[in-house]
């Protein structure tokens, strides 16, 4: 059991909500009407990829940068 005094009963346990991979933690529940799911690490994981950690810790999106996002669309010939 967590420290968010969630258990998770999966065979293979989800990484603790401290852990770099705290978000590939199984969907408890999900709220689509405000964009979040609750992970079974007591984890919200937000749709643009931000979390809210049970300690209160906040971990912004994680989403490329522009000048990334417009490099992979290039076309070269």
């Amino acid at each position: 059991m967590g420290r968010s005094g969630l258990a998770c009963m999966h065979r293979r346990e989800c990484p603790p909500a401290e852990a770099a991979d705290r978000a590939a933690a199984q969907v408890l529940v999900r709220f689509p009407d405000i964009g979040c799911s609750l992970l079974c690490n007591g984890v919200l994981s937000f749709e643009d990829t931000g979390v809210l950690a049970p300690d209160g810790g906040v971990y912004p999106p994680q989403r490329p940068s522009p000048s990334a996002v417009g490099k992979s669309a290039e076309v070269t010939a």
